[in-house]
Formats: C-alpha cells, sequence, structure tokens
C-alpha cells in the first residue's frame, strides 16, 4: 500500500494569499511566518496598514553572541645574565650596608676593593622594545638582593629585596614584579643610565657628597645619574 503524504494548507483571511518557495527557508523566517499566521487567523479585518503592524510585531530577532578572551599581558622574559663591575661618574664604587639596607656610593682606599659590590645584570626580552635601551634586572652577587623601584609616599624610591631569582625568569607586565626591572641606556662607551621601568622618569643616582645612598632622582636633580658599566670576565 503506497503511503500517501497529504499537506494541510492554513486557510489565509480574506485578501491574502499563501504563497510557497522552492528557496531554502532558514529557522528564522520559518519561525516569523508560523507566528504571523497564528496572529493573522485572531483579526477579523486585514487591511495595509494592520498587515504592516502585524509583520513588524512578529518579527523574531536573532542575535548571535560572540564570546571574548582578552590577550595576557606581554611577558618580560630573561634571556642570560652578565657580571659588571660599577663606578659612579665620580669613580666611586658602591658598597653594600646591611644594617640599613641600603646600597652607597664610596670612594674606596687601596685594601678595601673586597667591599665592593658587583652587580649580576639580567637581560630581558621587552615586548614593546625601547629603542637605545635594553631592559636589565639588578642582583648583587652572593646575595639574593635585587635592586628595586617601588613608591613610598609621594615619590618613588630605591630598595634592596630578597627575591628567588626563579621568580624574575618572567616577568608580566601588569605586575608589581615590574619594580625589579630597569631601562639600562648607553650614553658613551661603558657609560649608561639606568631608569626605572615601572617610573620611567626616574634615575638611579648617587649623591655628590661620599658615602651616601644611592637613590632615585628626576633627570633635572643635580645627583649623578651616569655609571660606568663594565662587564667581568
Amino acid at each position: 500500500m503506497e503511503a500517501e503524504m497529504k499537506y494541510k494548507i492554513p486557510k489565509m483571511p480574506k485578501g491574502l494569499d499563501l504563497e510557497f518557495t522552492h528557496h531554502p527557508l532558514t529557522m528564522r523566517r520559518v519561525v516569523n511566518l508560523i507566528v504571523a499566521i497564528e496572529r493573522f487567523k485572531g483579526s477579523r479585518c486585514i487591511d495595509s496598514e494592520n498587515l504592516l503592524n502585524f509583520m513588524l510585531e512578529s518579527l523574531v530577532e536573532e542575535h548571535i553572541v560572540f564570546e571574548r578572551s582578552s590577550a595576557p599581558p606581554p611577558q618580560y622574559v630573561r634571556t642570560d645574565e652578565q657580571l659588571y663591575s660599577v663606578t659612579d661618574s665620580k669613580k666611586r664604587s658602591l658598597i653594600l650596608v646591611e644594617n640599613s639596607m641600603e646600597l652607597h656610593a664610596v670612594m674606596l682606599q687601596g685594601g678595601a676593593e673586597n667591599r665592593k659590590v658587583h652587580l649580576n645584570m639580567s637581560n630581558y626580552v621587552h615586548p614593546a622594545p625601547v629603542t637605545e635601551a635594553r631592559t636589565v634586572a639588578l642582583g648583587i652577587k652572593d646575595t639574593g638582593y635585587y635592586l628595586s623601584c617601588q613608591k613610598d609616599g609621594d615619590n618613588p624610591t630605591l630598595h634592596l629585596e630578597a627575591v628567588d631569582k626563579e621568580n624574575l625568569s618572567s616577568i608580566s607586565s601588569d605586575s608589581d614584579m615590574v619594580r625589579f626591572l630597569f631601562y639600562k641606556q648607553d650614553t658613551g662607551l661603558n657609560l649608561s643610565t639606568l631608569v626605572s621601568v615601572a617610573f620611567p622618569d626616574w634615575y638611579i643616582s648617587t649623591a655628590e657628597d661620599n658615602n651616601k645612598p644611592v637613590e632615585m632622582c628626576l633627570e633635572a636633580s643635580q645627583r649623578h645619574r651616569t655609571f660606568n658599566i663594565q662587564r667581568q670576565s
């Protein structure tokens, strides 16, 4: 027995015809059509104005929602580490004063060279390279101390902090670990300035007087901002 398929055509209000098309319909169009037909069933009089109102009221809006994921913040990634000696523009060496956790700039006399601080300077790949500057972290040889710049009161200040070296292998640009990073900008043969990455207008500097703390300063300051930085073998 051959199956017979019958299609029931809905009865349309007077003055309206139902037209079939062979073009594929989207689910949205099908829903709009069904909603419109059901609404027409309850209406006794359909004129052009009512028809327009019915069609507008029967539209089913389609919303597409995209899930947006923000890109992770750029990372400063350590590439290598070298040992350097550092003196300021008055040829004073840096020494560590542990009871105050400060570096001082001192004119060392003969026999006192063993007090001189050497810096392990780590180089970093900068996420957005700064022209003529390298991003570095500065650790004091044979200690776990690293120089950092952070705001203490109204102005940024220089600190010595004990930190695990592995925690500095990669530093997110939006983390507070950026306080350990400095821009090393060369101004001549072995001559460089060291500027805070967290506070780009602030420089590591030494005072005019001997045996005073190494501190941060602005460019307009009378402090000494240029250092002789030489790689050690």
